[in-house]
């Protein structure tokens, strides 16, 4: 685990925070509703990024589901691994087969463990109506949500 930089207020040692990259394709989805859970769920553990092999911009669909569930993701950005400052991970996580196959190494002591989710936008290409898109929306939303809730537990 990495040390947060900031002192607390109480004078006790600094809290130690597991640095994690969720990646992604196009870190418009699966990977920035990773990043919006972690920090809802477990910004007092984790210290969080999100990022992507290329970048598709932010997908409206997973920032509306987020919103639905009391998350808001609006004001994330699709970013590329490149442009995010240079941190030494504990883990990172990749959300997709994609980047999984395409993962670049990650120097020091970076794990890389894969937990693919369904990709909403594939999903919701057959659906004849915005609920049955949407449908596939909050599935995946609610999927990443309880993989993120355990976290940083199950990843050893």
């Amino acid at each position: 685990m990495s040390v947060m930089s900031s002192t607390r207020s109480d004078g006790e040692k600094p809290i130690m925070k597991t640095k994690i990259l969720f990646l992604c394709t196009g870190n418009s989805c699966r990977s920035q509703m990773a990043e919006g859970w972690a920090h809802h769920l477990k910004g007092d553990v984790i210290e969080v990024w999100s990022a992507g092999i290329e970048k598709h911009g932010m997908n409206p669909l997973a920032v509306k589901a987020m919103a639905e569930a009391g998350v808001d993701i609006s004001g994330h950005t699709s970013k590329l691994i490149d442009e995010l400052p240079e941190q030494d991970f504990d883990y990172v996580i990749t959300v997709c087969d994609n980047a999984h196959e395409s993962c670049p190494l990650f120097p020091g002591k970076a794990k890389v463990i894969h937990k693919g989710f369904d990709d909403p936008p594939r999903l919701a290409a057959e659906s004849s109506s915005e609920e049955g898109t949407m449908a596939h929306y909050r599935r995946v939303r609610d999927e990443i949500r309880d993989f993120v809730k355990q976290l940083p537990g199950n990843l050893s």
